[in-house]
């Protein structure tokens, strides 16, 4: 085998360092393991490994010194509980309502930010392994204090490898968060060029949706790959290659806004040029800048220069050429009409195009003078409980879901001594990992844990049977604690059943962990029970009661994003901050309704009645914000005019509309149309715009305003449709 060269091995090496977690975890349980081995207290390997994974569970993205400040927090909590538990465990009552107190103030810090919410979390998992190291260190006989001592090691250590993890590789997450970004965003880009397709009878329904649902990964992604960077920035200017990376962050936000823009009516366009190559030059444009996204995300992987390439290039060139064989054969307005907007797009794409090309700068800034970012996190204390006495409200999901879970946690306890199984409390265990926030999220963790839980017993009897020897039952529970942390995001079952047999192998160090397989596999259906009949009778949150709330906040967002591009069509194009967080609100906004419309069609029927009203819905305001975002790409400092007042005044018209719906929405009653709105609308029916190419962006923006009329016609529909009064209607109480 012939060596590897320098470049291939410094790859080699940032390929191992993508895989970060999972590694951590191989060197933390491995030298773990070695340790309880080497000195012979093979009876300490449960407590600490437990104590590891809890801490691991607990771990965000975060600069050094925020891991280090994490950690030191996690600590604390941990030995809090850990050790409460410890007192309060042979006292029943105590117990039960110390957990229940902790469970639910624990779930309410959630609402401060993700680094609390994981902390808070991982806090509550500990209490449950501490309580099932204590119900074990009782059969063994051993001193109390020592089982919570050997969890706060074992996480300790690990938080030793996380803390030097993030000093030696600062960046690579950021890195990480970026590859994925842009790969979504090409697959988000690469679907789009499947809209442009000139064949009749096409789904363009069903096409939108799946775009608003693509738009919702790209918008998360965005949103981690912002933090990831604040992190390690904060209010400094950063330098090197975070500096690089949040001009690549800000390329994939102007990217996504071209990307999602929309000029006119597909269905519209595909009739007009059905016998024209003209709507495939679109598609292979894009087509093609969809795989630049991939490339550039590949680039970013590598640490490599990105090669623009030339074939976007020519491909743009072949559309323009398309287009001036059209408008020598145009002869109707309304083809010349349709053919504007064709113009419109080919402007676009070929500055989505500069934008990509921006990405080969060494400093990925393509000439912006504004780069800041919006710090989400909370400023002081007092900000921080004003967070969560905010959700202290029974509309609050969150709050329902803190109560709720608490509630099963008791539940499960009073099972477990009704019953008196062996093991008991991995019901708890169970319980706490099965009850999520949404009805359809713990139905699919049930069946994921139940199916991974009997496949880890299956695969843990098979192992101890075919490898008697304790040395090679210790690698296998090594390697599945990697596995857990390499496939808990992605594959749930897969990373259950690694956890079963983790627990199996350790288990067998000191004892006979035969004796776990049956009551594992009971336990294991009892919590998940619990969970499930929590979810459903305790205070449920069904989506379809929250859609007018999110709803409102869309429509809301869209005017606040259209009175922002509008306010640049007078002082040209600046992508300062107040516009770009204007644009990621909408875009949130967006993204948390399609995925709430999502997770209702996971719930039971009887509860959405009206789904498909949402649904359509949910289509009508993602094209709203696609014509929303052509405006922004198109942004230009335009000089006053007849013309440009008609414009101004149906864009402001349009956002009170808008405004007014988002109202009706929380209201529950949909007002008539405002007196002053014919007006407006009849002005901008009526007027024309300059002819030839200094009216272009005229009639572009135009265009446009006409399109976001239109959709909120069909929302104004759909949404006193979705509250009209009817057997079949959530009443108002439930609605708020």
């Amino acid at each position: 085998m012939l060596p590897l060269s320098p470049d291939a091995l410094r790859q080699r090496l940032r390929s191992f360092a993508s895989r970060a977690q999972p590694l951590r975890i191989f060197l933390t349980l491995g030298s773990l393991m070695a340790v309880c081995g080497y000195t012979g207290h093979t009876d300490a390997v449960i407590p600490l490994f437990l104590g590891a994974i809890a801490s691991a569970l607990a771990e965000t993205d975060d600069s050094w010194r925020g891991r280090l400040r994490a950690q030191l927090v996690t600590q604390a909590c941990f030995a809090v509980l850990s050790f409460s538990v410890e007192a309060l465990f042979g006292r029943p009552v105590l117990f039960i309502a110390g957990l229940a107190f902790a469970a639910f103030w624990l779930t309410m810090l959630g609402a401060v930010e993700a680094r609390y919410k994981a902390i808070a979390y991982a806090t509550l998992i500990l209490a449950m392994y501490a309580t099932l190291g204590i119900e074990n260190q009782g059969a063994q006989g051993h001193g109390r204090g020592r089982e919570s001592l050997l969890l706060l090691a074992g996480a300790g250590w690990y938080g030793v490898f996380s803390v030097l993890w993030c000093a030696a590789f600062p960046a690579q997450p950021v890195q990480a968060r970026l590859v994925t970004l842009f790969t979504v965003l090409g697959n988000f880009v690469r679907f789009k060029a499947s809209l442009f397709e000139p064949l009749r009878g096409i789904d363009i329904e069903q096409k939108r949706l799946s775009l608003a649902q693509l738009n919702a990964e790209v918008v998360t992604e965005l949103n981690a790959a912002k933090e990831s960077i604040f992190r390690r920035i904060g209010a400094r200017a950063p330098t090197g290659r975070i500096s690089r990376y949040r001009g690549l962050y800000l390329i994939a936000q102007d990217v996504h806004e071209r990307a999602s823009s929309s000029h006119d009516d597909y269905n519209a366009l595909a009739d007009a040029f059905f016998h024209s190559d003209l709507l495939y030059r679109c598609q292979r444009v894009l087509g093609l800048q969809g795989l630049a996204c991939q490339r550039l995300a590949s680039s970013i992987a590598r640490r490599e220069p990105f090669e623009v390439g030339e074939e976007t290039v020519q491909a743009l060139a072949d559309l323009r050429g398309a287009i001036e064989h059209e408008r020598a054969r145009a002869t109707t307005p309304e083809r010349l009409a349709l053919l504007a907007s064709v113009e419109a797009l080919a402007r676009n794409l070929a500055q989505l195009d500069g934008q990509l090309a921006g990405a080969s700068q060494p400093s990925a800034r393509a000439g912006r003078t504004e780069m800041g970012l919006f710090n989400r996190s909370p400023r002081s204390w007092r900000d921080a409980v004003e967070r969560v006495r905010r959700q202290l409200t029974p509309r609050s999901p969150l709050f329902r879901h803190a109560l709720r879970l608490a509630i099963a946690l008791v539940a499960g306890y009073g099972v477990m001594h009704l019953i008196h199984p062996a093991q008991g409390y991995w019901i708890l265990l169970t319980t706490l990992f099965v009850c999520q926030q949404t009805f359809g999220d713990t139905v699919s963790r049930m069946g994921q844990r139940i199916a991974g839980t009997a496949l880890g017993v299956v695969a843990g009897w098979a192992l101890l049977q075919l490898f008697p020897q304790p040395l090679v039952q210790s690698v296998i529970a090594v390697v599945a604690g990697v596995l857990f942390f390499a496939t808990r995001a992605t594959r749930y079952l897969l990373a259950t059943a690694a956890m079963t047999l983790l627990v199996l192998m350790c288990f067998n160090q000191v004892g006979d962990s035969g004796l776990l397989l049956v009551p594992r596999l009971v336990d294991t259906a009892i919590g998940s029970a619990i969970a499930g009949l929590a979810v459903l009778l305790v205070l449920p949150h069904w989506q379809a009661r929250r859609i007018n709330e999110l709803a409102a906040t869309a429509m809301r967002s869209h005017a606040g994003y259209l009175r922002r591009i509008v306010e640049q069509y007078g002082t040209g194009p600046r992508d300062h901050l107040d516009y770009r967080l204007a644009r990621r609100n909408d875009h949130n906004a967006d993204a948390a309704l399609s995925t709430a419309v999502s997770d209702m069609f996971r719930e039971p029927g009887y509860v959405r009645p009206r789904a498909g009203i949402a649904l359509r819905f949910l289509i009508r305001s993602h094209t709203l914000l696609s014509y929303l975002s052509a405006l922004g790409a198109h942004r230009a400092a335009l000089p006053d005019s007849p013309h440009m007042a008609v414009l101004r005044d149906a864009a402001e018209g349009a956002a009170a509309a808008l405004e007014a719906l988002a109202g009706g929405l929380q209201g529950g009653a949909i007002a008539d149309d405002p007196a002053t709105e014919p007006a407006v609308r009849a002005a901008l029916a009526a007027a024309t715009a300059p002819a030839g190419d200094a009216g272009a962006a005229e009639r572009t923006i135009h265009t446009e305003l006409a399109l976001v009329w239109l959709q909120i016609d069909a929302l104004r529909t759909h949404a006193r449709e979705w509250l009209q009064p009817g057997d079949d209607a959530p009443p108002a109480a439930e609605r708020a």
